[in-house]
């Protein structure tokens, strides 16, 4: 594996750490107790970042975003850790109902905001809700759409399973209390290479990387445990909770990368 690779996270480390110190002291400044929430002063930090991240990190995986959401998204949506509300921008309003935007991170809720606007989803008239419960929380999810049975026919998740708390866990809820019979899974993901050099530097930079990056890991195998989540039946037996399964790379990356990327289309049994 190429040396310049291997040690890619430090320069983003750099620029991220030295773009958003200065502010989050001025932050800390404001509210000294954000050195003794650990958590909050995380998304504090990861705020200032996605600041200046944000808008490359969208425009750097837009031709593979296109392919997967355009055409496919549909009904009540879920963006899983939407962040800027990049995601939104790939919707076809024609076949999107209402846009569910997750996002722990409320320092980030005005700029879903703007996007969901200028896309055509408003909270007035209900076709947008910003929820700042994580992934994890399916009941709040469930009560702020007021159902009792799966309400979403689309999940999104653009580069969030890497840092949602119990992932296996989390999305296998997901998927059975949320998701419709018949709806779809829809993720690009950066995941743990194949490559066990490539996996072996993932791992090594994964704990550092997850600091300054609201716990986002190199290392998590997602596309394994989606592949591989199995639903509880009637009769007691567990099955596959998939009909259909596309799983594909990023066209033109670099397979040494060590944000190696998935992008899937998986459909729940009906």
């Amino acid at each position: 594996m190429r040396l310049s690779n291997a040690l890619s996270p430090l320069a983003d480390l750099r620029y991220a750490i030295g773009a958003s110190l200065w502010p989050t002291i001025l932050d800390i400044y404001k509210s000294p107790s954000l050195f003794f929430r650990p958590a909050a002063l995380s998304q504090v930090v990861m705020a200032h970042i996605w600041v200046l991240f944000g808008d490359p990190t969208d425009e750097g995986g837009r031709p593979t975003k296109q392919r997967l959401i355009t055409p496919n998204a549909y009904g009540v949506v879920l963006d899983v850790g939407a962040g800027h509300g990049h995601t939104v921008g790939y919707l076809d309003r024609n076949k999107v109902t209402k846009y569910l935007a997750l996002e722990p991170n409320t320092r980030m809720h005005a700029h879903i905001r703007t996007s969901a606007h200028s896309a055509g989803f408003n909270e007035d008239d209900g076709t947008l809700v910003i929820l700042s419960c994580g992934a994890e929380d399916v009941p709040s999810i469930l009560e702020a759409l007021r159902a009792t049975q799966p309400p979403v026919d689309t999940i999104i998740s653009i580069l969030t399973f890497c840092s949602i708390p119990s992932p296996e866990r989390t999305i296998r809820n997901l998927v059975r209390d949320v998701l419709k019979p018949g709806g779809q899974l829809l993720f690009y993901e950066h995941m743990l290479s194949p490559r066990e050099d490539v996996a072996w530097w993932q791992r090594a930079w994964a704990p550092i990387w997850a600091m300054p990056f609201d716990g986002c890991r190199l290392d998590r195998p997602v596309h394994s445990w989606i592949d591989d989540l199995t639903l509880t039946e009637d009769n007691g037996m567990e099955t596959s909770a998939w009909s259909e399964r596309m799983l594909w790379g990023k066209e033109g990356e670099d397979e040494e990368n060590l944000w190696w990327h998935q992008v899937g289309k998986f459909v729940k049994q009906s």
